[in-house]
């Protein structure tokens, strides 16, 4: 792996091992398929094939942040915005 990308494939790793933490089916079933994912692609050399799995990475990243916004979202709205049809 050429030594420029490497800290950038570190960082993404890290990055999703921190928003792997609120994972819906837990921090430990997502950190082993993040470590499989990862291990996969160890042997990789290919510069471009390297930013192509780093765009993916990204790409996930981007994907799990709005799954957490939605499920914020949502929990804000049953929060405070009750049925109306259930006061009668």
């Amino acid at each position: 792996m050429a030594n420029s990308l490497r800290g950038e494939v570190l960082n993404l790793y890290k990055n999703l091992l921190y928003l792997g933490r609120d994972y819906p089916k837990g921090a430990d079933y997502f950190n082993k398929r993040l470590k499989n994912v990862f291990l996969k692609n160890k042997d990789v050399k290919d510069p471009e094939k390297i930013r192509e799995l780093i765009a993916r990475g990204e790409f996930v990243m981007k994907e799990l942040e709005a799954l957490y916004f939605l499920r914020k979202y949502r929990a804000m709205k049953q929060r405070y915005y009750s049925d109306t049809k259930d006061t009668n």
